[in-house]
């Protein structure tokens, strides 16, 4: 009797487990079905991307694929150029405008480990400061031929402009209105999208879209409106706030063009007719340009567009750099008080770039023009403080053409990119520099390093956690 109970609990116990097992079973294939039947837009997922506007409630982020989504998110904490993973549910559509998905969560993407020290005077606290690591990373990736492509913003060339990416690693390329016209949205968003697909690693696209006389893009009715107004129309018709507004709009059509760089504000100082740069400046006192500088850089934040400061230390009343040399024989107490301060103005709210110019200022350096000069790019650095990229103007104006090695010289003297249209000799010249020492492999890596975080903190260049 006893061993009947005994089998009997046995068989008792082994029933138990049949049913628990047959219950987990039914329990999986139902979770199974529901999981895999339930639609692509029911299901979670997650998307790692950088964002690259923020505003009116919206965040645009850009992934490793270079696909753009814009997100309603109710608290924003993340800023312009911050890696981010966002889960929600639905499916994406970059061409829709707003996405309609559910976010369930978003969150900073953890930093990405400091493997090797970053050189202690490369870390300088700047307004890059927060790529730094994934810059110097990114660096150690580069050869040596890649590293030279990317200080130079090379004028596009008017055919070839792909193939030549394919190339050559250039930081990027500037467009001129001959490169616009006739063309419509559609076909610029194309070119600007297959120029990005070819490079190796993401270019800067450039254009002088200053507004009245200077208007790369919006010369091409196709493309804009009408054309964009001067400053000086701008000021007189709706002051600072229309030149805030302005900002924002030009920001617009140049972000949907798919340029992420304008050579713009001229906030040189210039109050007479007669000056060669009037009628592109404001046309007002130090003090008021300075205010110029300052809506511009800060209305230009968070666009997806960067600007750009020109034309350092000042043109002031100086001819026409185009065409031939010029000398600047102004005080260098008159440019400190009078030219400087919409630079500082401009460089204290954040501004990304400045480009200087060929003058030859010859009360800080009678010996070169300003964009081969270490004392003028000392004056931007030390006394202004200042931490972003610093372009020459063309190295193919007659000012400073025919000056013997010139792109070495330029970068010797403390600029970061080169804009040039003779790609060919500048890399040469940089080559040649490296090879007899006058330029050092240090000098080069950290102007490439500088530029490559530019690319992350503009959310051009993507890295995956």
């Amino acid at each position: 009797m006893s061993e009947y109970n005994e089998v009997g609990e046995i068989m008792n116990k082994k029933t138990i487990i049949i049913i628990g097992l047959a219950l987990i079973a039914v329990v999986a294939v139902f979770s199974f079905i529901y999981v895999f039947h339930q639609s692509p837009s029911e299901q979670s997922k997650e998307l790692e991307a950088v964002v690259v506007a923020i505003g009116n409630g919206q965040v645009q982020v850009r992934d490793q694929e270079h696909h753009t989504y814009t997100f309603l998110i109710d608290e924003v904490f993340a800023e312009v150029g911050d890696r981010v993973v966002i889960e929600y549910t639905g499916l994406l559509d970059e061409k829709v405008g707003v996405e309609k998905e559910r976010i369930l969560h978003y969150e900073k993407a953890p930093l990405m480990s400091d493997e090797d020290n970053i050189p202690t005077s490369w870390s300088d606290h700047g307004i890059f400061k927060d790529y730094y690591v994934m810059a110097y990373q990114k660096l150690k990736e580069l050869s040596n031929d890649e590293k030279i492509d990317q200080v130079l913003l090379v004028r596009y060339p008017d055919e070839g402009g792909i193939d030549l990416l394919r190339e050559h690693s250039f930081g990027g390329y500037v467009f001129f209105a001959k490169d616009f016209k006739d063309l419509i949205e559609k076909e610029v968003q194309d070119r600007m999208a297959a120029l990005q697909d070819a490079a190796r690693i993401p270019i800067l696209t450039a254009a002088d879209e200053e507004g009245g006389t200077v208007v790369r893009v919006s010369s091409n009715p196709n493309l804009a409106k009408e054309k964009f107004k001067s400053s000086q129309e701008l000021y007189q018709q709706g002051g600072f706030d229309l030149i805030r507004q302005d900002t924002i709009n030009k920001s617009a059509v140049l972000k949907n063009l798919g340029i992420n760089l304008n050579l713009a504000p001229v906030v040189d100082v210039s109050t007479s007719p007669d000056d060669y740069m009037y009628n592109r400046s404001l046309g007002k006192d130090s003090a008021t340009t300075a205010t110029y500088a300052q809506t511009v850089i800060a209305a230009s934040k968070n666009t997806g567009v960067s600007y750009t400061l020109k034309h350092f230390p000042g043109y002031g009343n100086n001819q026409d750099t185009h065409t031939g040399t010029s000398i600047d024989d102004r005080s260098y107490e008159d440019i400190k008080n009078n030219d400087l301060p919409p630079f500082k103005s401009g460089i204290d709210v954040g501004a990304e770039a400045v480009l200087v110019s060929h003058n030859i200022v010859n009360n800080i350096d009678q010996d070169h023009p300003a964009s081969l000069s270490p004392a003028i790019h000392r004056l931007l650095t030390d006394d202004l403080k200042f931490t972003g990229i610093t372009m020459t103007d063309d190295i193919a104006m007659d000012a400073v053409s025919d000056i013997e090695n010139v792109a070495a010289q330029a970068l010797l003297a403390g600029n970061d990119l080169l804009i040039t249209t003779d790609y060919e000799s500048s890399i040469q010249e940089i080559k040649n520099a490296l090879q007899n020492g006058t330029l050092t492999q240090d000098a080069l890596d950290y102007k490439v390093f500088k530029i490559l975080a530019w690319k992350y903190y503009k959310g051009l260049l993507f890295d995956p956690k």
